[in-house]
C-alpha cells in the first residue's frame, strides 16, 4: 500500500502509529515539519448559495487541513470553500503527509477542522481490533469515543473509501459476478477464472484477502496470486492481464476512467471507512453553525461523486482546489462572488 492510501486506512501498523506518536510528543518542532505552522489563505471570491446564508461564520478565522492523498485534499477544500462562503477567513493547511499529523492539528486547535474516516479513528486512532459492521454505529461509537478527546464529529457522508475486488466489464460479462459471493463460487466451479492481483499488504492483512477468504469460503492458490503496486493493479486488471480481480478502494477514480465493475462486499466484511467532518471541540462551541455549513454538503458526498471528484485530479491531472470550488458551485451550495 502506498503512503497516501495507507493514511486512510483503520488498521494501519500499530509501530506506524507510535512512531507517529512519539514524533507529535517532540512538539512544535514536528508538526512545523508538517506544515502545520504555515498556511495560505483562502482568497476566493465566493458567496453563499444554498448554505451560508445570512453569513453565520462573519468574523470567524478557521483553519482546515487534510491528509496528503487526492480525496482528502479535495474533502479539505469542499470544507474550506464552504466556511469561506460562509464569511469565515480561511487559513489552508491541507496536504498534510500522514494521517496523524492532521489528526493532532485538530485535537490540539492547529487546525479546526477536515473530513476524517470512521474506520481510521476507531481503529488507529482509538486503539479497537475489531470495526462495527454498521455504518451508522460504527459513527455513532466514533463520535462518543472521542468527544472525550475534544473532537466533535458531524454527520457521516455515504462515501465509503475501503476495499474491494474489481474487475473489467469484459471479464463481468463472462463471469457474471456481482459480489464477493459469486467470486467464490466461481473460484470453486472454475479455478482457472479466478486470479487476483493485490498489494503486498493486502495479502497479509487480517482485513485484506486473509480475512476475506476465510469469510466468503474463496479459496484462490497462491500460484493465482500476483502482489504489485497498486497502481499496476487497475491497469492490469483494465487491459485483463495478468489477473481476473483486483484489489481496489472504492473511491479511486480510476475506477470510473477505467469503466471498471466492483464487487458488491455482500457479507459486510471490510471495514467502514465513511468520511465526515471532524472539527476541534472549542471551534465548535464557538461557532455551531458549522453543523448547519457542512451537513448539507456532507450528504451529497457518495461514492460516485468521489469517484468522479478523484478522477479530475487523479487521472485529469486537474486542481484539487478548483475541483472543489467547481463541485460546490455545481451543487448551488456556493456561488461566484
Amino acid at each position: 500500500m502506498t503512503a497516501g492510501r495507507a493514511a486512510r486506512r483503520g488498521g494501519a501498523a500499530r509501530t506506524v502509529w507510535a512512531a507517529a506518536l512519539a514524533g507529535a510528543l517532540l512538539g512544535p518542532f514536528v508538526l512545523g515539519g508538517c506544515g502545520l505552522t504555515s498556511g495560505s489563505p483562502m482568497v476566493d471570491d465566493v458567496a453563499p448559495g444554498s448554505v451560508g446564508q445570512g453569513l453565520p461564520l462573519k468574523g470567524a478565522d478557521l483553519t482546515v487541513t487534510s491528509k496528503n492523498f487526492s480525496e482528502n485534499i479535495i474533502l479539505g477544500q469542499i470544507m474550506g470553500l464552504a466556511f469561506k462562503a460562509a464569511g469565515a477567513s480561511v487559513l489552508d493547511r491541507t496536504n498534510i503527509q500522514g494521517s496523524i499529523g492532521a489528526r493532532e492539528a485538530v485535537k490540539t486547535g492547529g487546525a479546526d477542522g477536515m473530513y476524517e474516516y470512521t474506520g481510521t479513528a476507531w481503529i488507529t486512532y482509538l486503539g479497537h481490533d475489531r470495526p462495527i459492521t454498521d455504518p451508522r454505529e460504527q459513527w455513532r461509537a466514533v463520535e462518543k469515543a472521542d468527544a472525550r478527546n475534544g473532537i466533535v464529529w458531524l454527520a457521516p457522508a455515504a462515501l465509503n473509501n475501503t476495499y474491494a475486488l474489481a474487475l473489467n466489464r469484459a471479464n463481468e460479462k463472462k463471469y457474471g459476478t456481482k459480489t464477493l459471493s459469486d467470486v467464490a463460487a466461481l473460484s470453486k466451479s472454475d479455478p482457472s477464472a479466478v486470479s487476483l492481483c493485490v498489494e503486498s499488504e493486502f495479502a497479509a492483512r487480517n482485513d485484506g484477502l486473509p480475512g476475506m477468504a476465510k469469510t466468503y469460503g474463496m479459496n484462490v492458490p497462491a500460484s493465482r496470486i500476483q502482489k504489485m503496486d497498486g497502481g499496476i493493479i487497475y491497469t492490469q486488471v483494465s487491459g485483463g492481464g495478468s489477473c481476473t480481480f483486483g484489489e481496489v478502494f472504492t473511491t479511486d477514480g480510476r475506477i470510473k476512467a477505467m469503466n471498471l465493475a466492483v464487487m458488491q462486499d455482500d457479507k459486510h466484511f471490510f471495514p467502514n471507512y465513511n468520511a465526515a467532518p471532524e472539527i476541534n471541540g472549542k471551534a465548535m462551541r464557538k461557532y455551531p453553525a458549522i453543523r448547519d455549513v457542512l451537513d448539507p454538503i456532507t450528504a451529497k458526498l457518495t461514492n460516485d461523486v468521489a469517484r468522479e471528484l478523484n478522477a479530475k485530479v487523479d487521472v485529469d491531472g486537474e486542481d484539487p482546489h478548483e475541483v472543489a470550488k467547481d463541485w460546490l458551485i455545481k451543487e448551488g451550495f456556493i456561488r461566484k462572488g
